[in-house]
Parts: structure tokens; C-alpha cells; sequence
């Protein structure tokens, strides 16, 4: 009997807390999610303005038009607002109380690149993201057919130059040209060759060097390039326009018009006139035999005590 009383007391109890739930759900769901239940924060280090609480709000009311808690669909809600281009990831959830959270993370560009005629901003995973009609992030701009597979190392760079100050202070811009990447600087019209995207520490500590021990020395309108993607050197090109350059470019075009252009060596055939035909063959036989001269044995030993001396090599310039 004891047993029996136990069963029906602990069915009664849940009974009765189902009842409870069910009414505070039904309670719960007929809630309306008004716009101070709306919580919606901004997670990105760098504050970035593609798009603000505003626009949540409107597709949070769009989602769910009659804004009740119990029509809100939240995993529906949750894949829209990722679907966003800007928005790198969504968190949406709700509290007991009733309260709508949003925790968003907007995409940071690292640069801008102007690709095919069209301007779009990648992100640090190399990530594709079109342009704000509303909002223009300050970011480098690149120029020129980057690949998608070097967005991420491109990314790294741009980062690499805007946490040292003297290359954050040198460099404006980056562009392509052909399989060459070039660093645009700020201070003048020479811009920086730096070739692929491997050794960048190396090359922008070569330039730094470059700078700093002669560049300062001279004026910046002198050259129009400087290459530093050669190994342990660095390679410059003279700006034409720049008046002080047309001694060093005309003594440069003569020395190079000094040099004799590479002659290729021809067989040539020699025809003997009938009056030199004639006369070779009215010489005698025996003169054809080549003359042997002997040299006397004293010769023979000081020639085995002295090695043989190589000559000199000489070197002619024309």
C-alpha cells in the first residue's frame, strides 16, 4: 500500500510541474521580443561601421514580424545575418527573461584591391568582401592581378608594414605588375621592387639599410625604381626626368656605344684566281713539307730545370 501511495504522489508532482511548465512556456512564447530586449554587440577589436545595430534590428523585425518569442525562429535568424558579406560570424540567443542577444563579429579589410576594374576589400583569412556605399574602412590599396591564393600572405605583409613605424611611414601603396610585387612609397615617385612574397623582413631591412646609410644623402627625385629582390643586393634605377641624371645617362649611352656589337664567326670559302691556281702548282712538292728544326741538348735541360710560366691573360676594351 505504501508503494502504491509513493507512485501516485510522484505522478501527481509531475503532473503538476508539467502543467506549471507548459503554462510558463506558453507564457514565455507569447512574450514580445520589444526593442529594449534586443541586445546587440559589436565583437571586433578594430571598430569597423559596415553595418551597425540598426541594420540587426531591421532584419530581427523582418524575421520575425509578429515579435513574439515563440515565432522567432533563432537558428533561421542566425544563418541570415551570417549570410551577410561583412559579417564574419553571429551568435544569436535567448535568455529566460526574454531577452535577445546578438553577438556579432564584423570583418576587419586588411587592404583594398583594385582587380579587373572592380574594388573589393580581403580580409586576414584572405576572405573576399565588397565595398560600402556607406562606409570606407582606411586600409592599403593594392593594384593588380593578385591571385586569391596569395591574399593571405599579401594580408601578412600589409600587417608586417603597419606594426613597424619606418615601413608604415615609407610605404602607401602595393602593386602587381606581371609576377613582381612593388611597394609605392610616399615620399617620392621611385617605387620599391620587391618581386615575390617570400624573405619580406629581409628585403624591407635591406631597403631600411639603404635609406639610412646614402638615400638620405641624395634626393629622392633621382631614381625612378629600387630593387631589393635580388640576394644581397640592391639594384637602382636613374629617373630620366630628373635633370641632375642626364650627365650619368649620357656617359652611360657612350660607354655602352663604345662597346663593339658580338660578331659571329662565318665560314667563308676562298676562290683562287687562275693566275694564283697556276702559280701554287708550279711550286715544288718538297716546299709543302713542313721545316723540323732540332734544338741542341743544353736547351733540353734548362727547359726541364724552369717549369713553363703560363702568360698573362689580357683583357682589351674597345
Amino acid at each position: 500500500m505504501k508503494n502504491k501511495y509513493r507512485i501516485l504522489k510522484i505522478a501527481i508532482t509531475v503532473i503538476i510541474l508539467g502543467f506549471l511548465l507548459s503554462f510558463s512556456l506558453k507564457k514565455f512564447s507569447g512574450q514580445k521580443i520589444t526593442d529594449n530586449k534586443i541586445s546587440v554587440k559589436m565583437n571586433e577589436k578594430t571598430p569597423v561601421y559596415f553595418i551597425d545595430e540598426k541594420d540587426i534590428r531591421a532584419i530581427v523585425n523582418k524575421e520575425n514580424p509578429s515579435g513574439k518569442v515563440g515565432d522567432l525562429n533563432i537558428p533561421a535568424l542566425e544563418k541570415k545575418i551570417n549570410s551577410l558579406p561583412a559579417v564574419d560570424s553571429a551568435n544569436v540567443y535567448l535568455n529566460l527573461n526574454g531577452k535577445l542577444n546578438l553577438d556579432i563579429k564584423q570583418r576587419v579589410p586588411v587592404f583594398r584591391l583594385n582587380k579587373e576594374g572592380r574594388d573589393f576589400y580581403v580580409d586576414e583569412k584572405g576572405v573576399e568582401f565588397p565595398i560600402s556605399k556607406t562606409y570606407s574602412h582606411p586600409c592599403m590599396l593594392v593594384t593588380g592581378n593578385v591571385k586569391p591564393d596569395e591574399y593571405k600572405k599579401l594580408a601578412e605583409l600589409v600587417e608586417k608594414i603597419d606594426k613597424d613605424d619606418f615601413s608604415k611611414r615609407y610605404f602607401i601603396g602595393i602593386s602587381k605588375d606581371k609576377d613582381d610585387y612593388n611597394l609605392l612609397t610616399s615620399e617620392a615617385n621611385y617605387k620599391v621592387e620587391i618581386g615575390d612574397l617570400d624573405n619580406i623582413e629581409l628585403k624591407v631591412k635591406g631597403f631600411k639599410a639603404f635609406v639610412e646609410k646614402y638615400l638620405v644623402y641624395q634626393d629622392p627625385q633621382k631614381y625612378n625604381m629600387i630593387s631589393v629582390k635580388y640576394q644581397n643586393q640592391i639594384v637602382t634605377t636613374l629617373n630620366p626626368r630628373f635633370k641632375e641624371n642626364d650627365s650619368i645617362l649620357s656617359a652611360g649611352r657612350k660607354e655602352l656605344a663604345k662597346v663593339p656589337p658580338p660578331v659571329l664567326a662565318k665560314k667563308t670559302e676562298t676562290k683562287l684566281k687562275p693566275t694564283e691556281a697556276k702559280k701554287q702548282s708550279s711550286k715544288p712538292k718538297e716546299s709543302a713539307k713542313p721545316k723540323t728544326t732540332t734544338q741542341p741538348k743544353e736547351t733540353k735541360k734548362t727547359s726541364e730545370k724552369k717549369p713553363a710560366v703560363k702568360p698573362k691573360a689580357k683583357v682589351k676594351i674597345e
